[in-house]
């Protein structure tokens, strides 16, 4: 057993501790009759805990299960949200008589939690919180926002090709390392500055140093008071990461209804919430569907999904980055999680090779907020002649890899350079990167990535080179930083 594994088994879970235990209503007692890694059945000679009941074991108070199923009129199977290193036949389980629970409140802000609620920050619990049980229903349609607002990221690529909607869900797709966690960094740094509500940043399955790193980031650029992270690494067993996700809804979801704010809630990574629910239904047993998913894949997801909702007191815009496995975009997770979202912006491995930074494809990234009706006439028309462009110039490569741009018509080699400028004009220097590129980071306004795309598509930057518009913020510094270079020749 390794030291994290130790220090998992040494915390006491705040929601189930010994008070709990002895207050159980139930005062109901099981035995332990079977255990199979994770899963463990348990014989109740009087009444069988609900599904989704929290067990504690009465040696172990530290081991924690969750009720899955029952199999017959005495026998429940469930599942381990805690290492179950020591837990052995014959051992007494204690039924609580509650779920998982999770700690809501003005207090929770700038915190840290896991699955239980616990702070994992090293400091004091928070004081003055409510615990509410993290299964609960989506907003009635009744309560619901019929409102379709735009959501400003200042990412101009995002901003203007695919712009994100209010109290919608944005998907980031891509393979490993590709920048989908850069991106949502960068996303909480731009958007806690300019939007009076609260993020929350949900790390389902990712790395520990992720999650340490991105605290300190975000504690340097003063963002964390008005932030909330929820953590259930890579090393947790499977149900802890699989209920992460319902935790930090059920905190999103307290401001929301609550305090009347709007909650931006960062996920990372929606793929690894699938992974789990297949992890879980593996170990139960069940039959598996495609590729080995679990059949039941399209109701967990849907289950998770429809809570992130726009109501008439406020919105969760959430962003998730969606790992795509082996770059397979007809992968089942992938398609089932593109069917709950507004905008899916897709990162290309191949561009992030050009160094094209954010790595978006602007011609497989979408979003349903891209109608005349949403972000007006100009916007659209000017999204839509961009795209052209650079789909005519993904259709001209073959012939110039080929036959050399020499041999295209004037009109061709025209689209081609228009095509080329947007591109490097489409990139973007970050905050959350400053370290690694020593470019310091920009945000960009709506109307000056706009303005800069309608003054490439008219030309009125052909004679200025390519290199002048990369990683720059609005379009005048591409003026600035020719006029330096000449200065320096």
């Amino acid at each position: 057993m390794d030291q994290s594994d130790q220090n998992l088994i040494n915390q006491v879970p705040t929601a189930v501790d010994k008070d709990l235990a002895n207050k159980s209503a139930t005062n109901n007692i099981g035995y332990v009759t079977a255990v199979r890694g994770s899963v463990v059945d348990i014989r109740f000679a009087d009444d069988l805990p609900a599904i989704h009941t929290l067990l504690t074991v009465s040696d172990q108070q530290q081991l924690v299960l969750e009720v899955r199923t029952h199999l017959d009129s005495d026998l429940v199977r469930a599942i381990a949200l805690t290492p179950t290193q020591g837990l052995a036949r014959g051992m007494s389980v204690l039924d609580t008589g509650e779920p998982l629970k999770a700690p809501v409140g003005k207090t929770i802000l700038s915190r840290m939690f896991n699955v239980f609620g616990q702070t994992i920050d090293q400091q004091p619990a928070p004081e003055n919180v409510e615990w509410r049980s993290v299964h609960r229903n989506p907003p009635a349609l009744a309560n619901r926002s019929t409102k379709s607002e735009v959501f400003i990221t200042g990412i101009k690529v995002i901003d203007v090709l695919m712009p994100l909607e209010r109290g919608g869900k944005a998907g980031l797709f891509g393979g490993a390392g590709v920048g989908k966690t850069v991106l949502l960094t960068e996303m909480i740094h731009n958007m806690v500055g300019h939007h009076n509500g609260v993020s929350l940043f949900c790390g389902i399955g990712e790395r520990c140093r992720e999650g340490e790193e991105l605290y300190r980031d975000m504690q340097a650029a003063g963002v964390l008071p008005n932030m909330v992270m929820l953590f259930g690494q890579m090393n947790e067993l499977p149900a802890s990461r699989f209920r992460i996700g319902h935790a930090a809804l059920t905190m999103a979801e307290y401001f929301r209804d609550d305090e009347h704010r709007d909650v931006l809630l960062l996920i990372d990574n929606i793929f690894r919430f699938t992974q789990a629910g297949s992890e879980i239904s593996g170990l139960m047993g069940q039959m598996p569907s495609r590729l080995g998913y679990q059949p039941t894949m399209a109701t967990e997801l849907a289950q998770l999904e429809e809570r992130i909702a726009n109501t008439q007191t406020g919105a969760i815009t959430s962003i998730q980055a969606v790992y795509v496995p082996a770059d397979d975009f007809t992968d089942p997770a992938a398609v089932h999680t593109f069917s709950h979202l507004s905008a899916s912006i897709v990162l290309s491995r191949k561009r992030a090779s050009e160094g094209l930074f954010p790595a978006v494809d602007p011609l497989q990234s979408s979003s349903k907020m891209l109608t005349p009706n949403s972000v007006g006439q100009r916007h659209y028309t000017l999204a839509q002649e961009v795209r052209r462009t650079l789909a005519q110039y993904a259709d001209l490569k073959d012939i110039i890899a080929m036959l050399g741009l020499e041999q295209l018509s004037q009109q061709d080699r025209k689209i081609v350079f228009r095509a080329r400028r947007l591109e490097r004009f489409l990139t973007q220097p970050f905050y959350t990167t400053e370290q690694f590129s020593g470019m310091a980071g920009k945000t960009v306004s709506l109307e000056d990535a706009l303005s800069g795309c309608e003054r490439i598509l008219n030309d009125e930057f052909k004679d200025y080179p390519e290199s002048s518009l990369y990683m720059i913020g609005a379009i005048d510094e591409a003026k600035m930083s020719d006029s330096a270079s000449v200065k320096t020749d």
